[in-house]
């Protein structure tokens, strides 16, 4: 009893320090203004504001129940080691065991500390040169996001999509809601390369393609992001694809583009001219946050011409032919089972370059 006395001791020292550095009696304070706010009739004057309220209500209660319900369960399980009950001893033990666990599995969020970690995210995959190869790779991309998100109980919201002539797509972009999403998908910003035999040649060659993918942090409309509006120079045109009641009639699509860096966001899937050129101007934020990320600017004044993600170097390797593996270049982490991650199996992928992530801020402090 002594020993499981000591191991819950532990535990429960590590769990508190996790609580501070989570900051998650802060979040328990919103949470109970929140509250307050739905109990007020007024609310639903403002539908727009009352739905902002109500999501940030339920994203802030699923990332604290968890550790609410874990303090309670530790406080309880000290109580019955308190009795100092051998018959007990056993049971007590799997609790303990159990609690460590679940805590194991709650530290991970010790990994997203990043100002857009806990945040929403944007989606970008681009087909590379290649024609019909490299769109149907952008879109077997797609297709493992999208697994992977419905895995991890995310929602994704289709903002634009270009699909390929014959196969796949030429573009997609998808705003991604969830607890962490930003900082779980920032590990998948860049090339990635595929190799296997082609489906669209007659002599089935061994083909090469690439396709980009863009992680942006979604931001709404944040004082601290000044973005001054003679660097931007915004176009309307007539949106295309189906449409419906509006659409392709008037000139709702809007593309803007920072001149300062010569950054292009187009949006037309909104059904508004206003609501595509609020959503673009969301998207163009993510885009300089990441550009002055890379750059290592001050300020997003002082950003330089260049694209938010290069074409240069893949960030990951996917082999099927002449033998299956899927390889991340910079964590050196790999896996033979490309088939089950191209079906969304990329948790280790993302664990391993949040450990290296951590790895370096320790080592730069």
């Amino acid at each position: 009893m002594q020993e499981l006395s000591k191991q819950l001791e532990n535990l429960q020292q590590d769990f508190e320090e996790a609580w501070n550095k989570l900051d998650i009696l802060a979040k328990l304070e919103r949470l109970k203004l929140l509250e307050s706010q739905t109990n007020e009739p007024e609310l639903w004057t403002n539908p727009e504001h009352a739905r902002e309220v109500h999501a940030e209500l339920a994203k802030i209660e699923s990332e604290t129940s968890p550790w609410v319900l874990l303090r309670t369960q530790i406080t309880d399980l000290h109580e019955l080691l308190a009795l100092q009950d051998e018959e007990l001893a056993e049971e007590l033990g799997r609790q303990v065991v159990l609690l460590q666990n679940t805590f194991a599995e709650l530290k991970k969020a010790l990994k997203f500390t990043g100002p857009y970690d806990a945040g929403d995210a944007i989606i970008r995959i681009t087909s590379g040169v290649g024609g019909t190869e490299a769109m149907d790779w952008a879109g077997m991309l797609e297709r493992m996001y999208l697994r992977f998100f419905e895995k991890k109980d995310m929602k994704p919201t289709c903002l634009e999509r270009s699909a390929g002539e014959e196969a796949g797509i030429k573009t997609a972009v998808y705003e991604v809601a969830g607890v962490n999403a930003y900082g779980l998908l920032k590990s998948e910003h860049g090339v990635h390369r595929l190799v296997r035999l082609s489906p669209f040649n007659a002599d089935n060659l061994r083909q090469t393609s690439f396709a980009l993918v863009e992680i942006l942090p979604l931001v709404k409309n944040d004082n601290s992001i000044q973005i001054d509006e003679k660097d931007l120079r915004v176009d309307t045109y007539h949106a295309g694809g189906h449409g419906g009641q509006s659409v392709n009639t008037t000139n709702s699509a809007v593309r803007i583009t920072h001149l300062p860096t010569n950054t292009v966001v187009a949006i037309q899937n909104e059904r508004s001219q206003l609501q595509n050129r609020e959503k673009a101007m969301e998207i163009l934020r993510g885009k300089l946050l990441q550009l002055q990320q890379e750059q290592h600017a001050e300020s997003i004044n002082k950003l330089r011409a260049g694209e938010s993600a290069k074409w240069g170097q893949q960030i990951r390797n996917y082999v099927l032919q002449p033998y299956q593996l899927v390889k991340d270049t910079r964590t050196k982490y790999e896996e033979t089972d490309a088939a089950g991650v191209l079906d969304g199996k990329i948790d280790n992928f993302i664990d391993a370059y949040l450990e290296l992530q951590i790895g370096q801020d320790v080592t730069e402090k």
